[in-house]
């Protein structure tokens, strides 16, 4: 029995949400399932991930065959690497400490890269705001200044005017 590591579809329409299982590979896209070893939600921004990054290594290891986008979210959870680390501990390359250790590494890497990202997101989205509240602030203002009536401004007009007739009668003396 071959076995796969592929994305069961959930949620509604327009509205997906994905569930990462361990599955025999002539079961339906959203049928029988052996393990459910994760979920993945491309609805926000950065997409959510949820992985038993164990459980995927183990069935990595007895040999199921992750999809293209299965294989995509395992390797930036770190799956594929642990899976490789841990071939090496067999072969003998490294020792159980070292690939922990490289491990731990690449997941703080990786936890900063994610932070940095969504913070850029966060900044991004509050000068849009800004920007926006300005904007609305000039059209308010604009229309507060269409809206005013012109009997009013013909009075500022003419109490503006006055004056500067007698300055004018005055400069002639």
């Amino acid at each position: 029995m071959s076995v796969k590591i592929r994305l069961q579809r959930h949620g509604k329409k327009g509205k997906p949400y994905y569930w990462i299982v361990a599955a025999d590979a002539r079961a339906k896209r959203d049928g029988k399932y052996l393990e459910k070893i994760g979920a993945y939600n491309p609805n926000t921004n950065p997409a959510t991930i949820e992985l038993d990054v164990d459980g995927a290594v183990k069935w990595l290891q007895d040999g199921a065959q992750p999809t293209d986008t299965a294989r995509a979210i395992l390797s930036y959870k770190g799956a594929l690497l642990k899976n490789h680390l841990a071939g090496g501990v067999r072969k003998g390359a490294l020792t159980e400490e070292q690939a922990e250790e490289k491990f731990n590494a690449w997941l703080e890497e990786k936890a900063g890269k994610v932070e940095a990202k969504t913070e850029g997101l966060a900044k991004a989205q509050a000068e849009a705001k800004a920007k926006a509240l300005e904007a609305e602030k000039a059209a308010n203002e604009a229309r507060i200044v269409a809206n005013t009536p012109e009997v009013e401004v013909a009075e500022e007009a003419a109490e503006e005017a006055p004056e500067v007739e007698v300055e004018a009668s005055n400069e002639e003396e």
